[in-house]
């Protein structure tokens, strides 16, 4: 491992080579060390869509359809488990996105303050896995299945195109990133909003489930931690998109822009996906492709237009999830002794994640309940852990430490490892492993987020005052 740039020393204004600004069709420099004064740009309310683009995508949706579906709640039952999840992950992810202009650095990187230089490792890790992996593939073959829906060719083809798309944007880097969920959000908004109104008027709300709407509170916690889980897995990226804001943002305005745009995009689609269970039985929609089902309750060029809209959906998605796996990893303190280091890294988790897309197209659906519920499994903890940390700080971001390699602090790590190794074990709910609690008392459900974040939490504030601040080798 090579170490980090020290604030004070990265290229900056005083770099000529660096001169980024506010320029979008250029290569981002560096890695993920701070932005320096003159390279910040832009307002707290852009945050608004950055964070509503990702979420209008046929993915969000389908956590809706899960909630009725798999976990066999009633539409209302349903829009009760979102609200409530959507509620709290949304609040999280504007907290922790308040702090991105003042500390000017990516979100993995400030995690350091909660888990040391080397222990951040973990964190980092997991999220590298989930972002530049796990949900790339996520979008992309969900994005493929609308694209061979609307065109018919091949999906491996549809497949091809979506990645080389994403990746290229991902690959310029955070202005171009930004423009273009700017650009992609009005035209999402507009299709996926006019398909919404189509959808919540031809379905029924007291239709059913076919098992009787017996989720019972087992349904509505399995729901309640898919939901968190979806909407919580972009807090580990938060401070990536605020660092470049003027330091003197509003943090109010940062938070409340972030977390509205999470909690409107994810809340509306999810509540939709909930009523298009309903409709499509209602319209007779049988189709295998779970996007071709979804855009059957809609009339003709409007589904042709929502399958386009899921496609976009996807890429906007996406190029969030490979910019920001990128950073994850580099801030791993990996050595890639290139200039345009997050550039190169981005391009090589978009290689790994078309792999793993590829061999995901045969059973797209079958895994996502788990994969959402496995995500949360350490996103929970890590939340608790991370905003235990700056209540303990008051907000106070020591930056002589985010470098620092020789910085310890053990608080976190073992309290991300209680909270994950005690409430999976105990309280997951899984098709491949059930835990303690749930074998023994099946209505509870998987509850083992709430327990891993609180447990988390509390472990970490009852260590800091011992294993924190400035220890170090």
């Amino acid at each position: 491992m090579a170490a980090d740039p020290v604030p004070g020393t990265v290229p900056g204004s005083s770099d000529p080579g660096r001169e980024y600004g506010g320029r979008v069709v250029a290569v981002e420099p560096g890695g993920n060390e701070p932005i320096p004064d003159a390279e910040r740009h832009g307002r707290p309310r852009q945050l608004f869509w950055t964070w509503t683009s990702p979420n209008l995508e046929f993915a969000t949706v389908f956590v809706g359809v899960l909630s009725v579906l798999v976990f066999g709640l009633t539409f209302w039952q349903a829009v009760a488990a979102i609200l409530l999840g959507n509620g709290l992950a949304s609040l999280a992810h504007g907290v922790i996105s308040a702090r991105g202009p003042a500390g000017g650095v990516p979100q993995m990187v400030l995690g350091r303050l909660a888990f040391g230089y080397r222990g951040n490792v973990l964190p980092a890790g997991l999220m590298t896995i989930t972002s530049g992996c796990g949900w790339f593939a996520v979008n992309s073959v969900s994005a493929s299945f609308a694209l061979n829906s609307l065109t018919g060719l091949p999906t491996v083809g549809c497949l091809v195109v979506i990645v080389l798309v994403q990746v290229a944007i991902a690959f310029f880097g955070h202005n171009l990133v930004q423009a273009f969920e700017r650009i992609a959000f009005p035209v999402l908004a507009v299709i996926f909003a006019v398909g919404a109104v189509i959808v919540l008027t031809h379905f029924d709300a007291s239709a059913v489930p076919a098992d009787g709407g017996g989720g019972g509170i087992g349904g509505f916690l399995l729901t309640v931690g898919a939901v968190f889980g979806y909407t919580a897995g972009w807090s580990p990226y938060a401070a990536d998109y605020a660092r470049y804001l003027p330091a003197d943002s509003s943090p109010r305005r940062t938070g409340l822009a972030a977390g509205l745009g999470m909690f409107v995009s994810t809340t509306v689609l999810m509540i939709v996906g909930a009523a298009s269970v309903s409709a499509s039985a209602m319209a007779g929609v049988t189709s295998e492709n779970p996007a071709t089902k979804y855009v059957g309750v809609l009339p003709g060029l409007l589904a042709n237009l929502t399958l386009l809209a899921i496609a976009l959906g996807a890429v906007a998605a996406n190029v969030l999830n490979v910019y920001s796996g990128a950073m994850a990893f580099l801030s791993m303190g990996f050595e890639v002794p290139l200039r345009r280091a997050r550039a190169v890294v981005a391009a090589a988790f978009g290689v790994i994640g078309f792999v793993i897309a590829l061999l995901a197209l045969g059973d797209a659906a079958a895994g996502y309940e788990g994969f959402l519920l496995v995500i949360v499994y350490w996103i929970g903890p890590w939340l608790g852990v991370v905003l235990t940390d700056m209540y303990l700080r008051h907000g106070d971001i020591p930056r002589e430490l985010l470098y620092d390699r020789g910085y310890r602090n053990h608080a976190g790590v073992i309290a991300l490892v209680v909270g994950i190794g005690v409430s999976v074990p105990l309280f997951s709910n899984q098709v491949l492993f059930t835990g303690l609690v749930p074998s023994l008392l099946p209505g509870v459900g998987d509850i083992a987020f709430f327990v891993g974040t609180a447990l988390a939490a509390a472990v970490y504030a009852a260590l800091f005052p011992r294993l924190s601040a400035s220890r170090k080798r």
